[in-house]
């Protein structure tokens, strides 16, 4: 006898596991992985990404897409990797990626599709008695699990720096006033040892000071960027950077620092045709003054608190100017402002050539400054630490951890992928 509720069962069985497989089939072929407000770690999401083209695999940036997401190919360990570093995604069919590339070819849509191809090889510029408040470049890139290797002087006067595709400046002071940190804290043990190692480093590599020392690292570093670097630069490595480079041949180094005065003329000396970002500056040359010129804003000028400090960045045409467009993708425009020992730029010092990303939503300053030199490009953001107003020296550094969607932390790591939109040819 015929038992037709089993064979009902057997055939209804069949059909669910087929429709199961097919399923599987058709709609799992890309992880895409949102990046507007419902993302669970905006930081790490960069981190998988930078490791999936490290894979050898190609991933997408979908400009102005739901803040700038990430889509690639679905593969199991891919999927289990955005789990296990609590990173939120979508598994989508082929018909969905394709309508979702077709909403951004829209040429009425501020979108873009962008192709990950090659990670970056990145190097952080910092001394090797950095301290733990030094930085929030390493914090997010060791919190984001992005690979990096510390370099410092000796490195790039040895032209090491034509291993890497990209560059980070922590807050050095490349004028060679030791951060002009002498009044407050010259009888501290770890500035001694930080001149005493500068001094040396300096002797090292022939030079009789270690601002001659450190304008040579800053013309190496500018020799990389003409040769198709990628640098970026934070607080106080932005605008020294920009003087050392005008002050070429000109001792603005009072004798508390080098020995010897400041040449009496140096402020007519300075050649602004150099620099990057910055022009028509006035140096502060008193050596007990913890500032270097008038380009950075200074607190009494500024007029904000923590409450009411806040800059936006500004939305560029994904389509004709993707190179904007990836460095200011967000969840959010308006960013909370924090402080450093460079803070913000005075937009009239700031060359008519130079993209300006970001600005103070309050009063007439500019944060977050791009451009090109040569071949390469470079970025320049003003702020210590994004997630902490006022971090002072001594202070614990900052736990990422409590900060997985930091708006601000976001335009770091913005930098660290831009890169790998471009192949490059890395020199070994």
């Amino acid at each position: 006898m015929i038992n037709f509720p089993s064979i009902l069962f057997l055939f209804r069985f069949s059909l669910i596991v087929l429709l199961f497989l097919f399923s599987s089939i058709s709609k799992g072929n890309y992880l895409l992985v949102p990046m507007d407000k419902t993302q669970k770690n905006h930081l790490k999401a960069y981190g998988v990404t930078y490791w999936v083209i490290q894979k050898g695999v190609e991933a997408e940036w979908l400009l102005n897409y739901r803040g700038g997401s990430f889509m690639f190919k679905h593969l199991t360990d891919f999927q289990n990797e955005l789990l296990i570093r609590g990173v939120s995604f979508d598994v989508i069919s082929d018909a969905e990626a394709l309508s979702i590339k077709r909403e951004i070819a829209n040429p009425e849509a501020n979108m873009d599709v962008i192709k990950l191809e090659v990670p970056p090889k990145i190097a952080v510029y910092s001394p090797p008695s950095k301290q733990p408040w030094d930085d929030a470049v390493t914090l997010v890139l060791t919190y984001a699990e992005i690979p990096y290797d510390m370099i410092f002087d000796d490195e790039v006067m040895n032209d090491k720096l034509l291993r890497y595709d990209w560059l980070h400046l922590h807050h050095e002071d490349f004028t060679g006033q030791y951060g002009k940190f002498y009044a407050a804290y010259s009888r501290q043990p770890w500035y001694q040892k930080m001149q005493k190692e500068f001094e040396e480093s300096a002797e090292k590599h022939g030079f009789d000071k270690v601002s001659h020392l450190k304008l040579g690292v800053v013309k190496k570093i500018r020799a990389f960027c003409a040769g198709g670097g990628f640098l970026f630069a934070m607080c106080s490595a932005t605008d020294t950077y920009d003087i050392a480079l005008a002050a070429e041949g000109v001792d603005i180094c009072d004798k508390v620092y080098d020995g010897d005065p400041i040449d009496a003329s140096a402020q007519s000396k300075l050649d602004f045709s150099q620099t990057f970002a910055f022009k028509d500056f006035q140096l502060v040359l008193n050596p007990f003054q913890y500032e270097y010129s008038d380009i950075d804003n200074q607190p009494f000028e500024r007029g904000l608190t923590e409450k009411n400090d806040y800059f936006k960045i500004f939305k560029f045409s994904a389509k004709w100017d993707p190179i904007p467009t990836m460095l200011t993708q967000n969840h959010q425009v308006l960013i909370k402002g924090f402080m450093g020992q460079t803070t913000a730029y005075k937009k009239t010092l700031v060359k008519p050539d130079v993209i300006i990303m970001g600005e103070s939503s309050e009063i007439d300053e500019a944060r977050y400054l791009h451009g090109t030199f040569g071949k390469g490009t470079w970025t320049f953001y003003g702020g210590h630490d994004p997630e902490d107003y006022r971090h002072m020296v001594g202070e614990e550094p900052t736990d990422l951890n409590l900060h997985p969607n930091s708006p601000g932390y976001r335009l770091i790591l913005n930098n660290i992928l831009f890169p790998a939109a471009k192949k490059k040819k890395r020199k070994t």
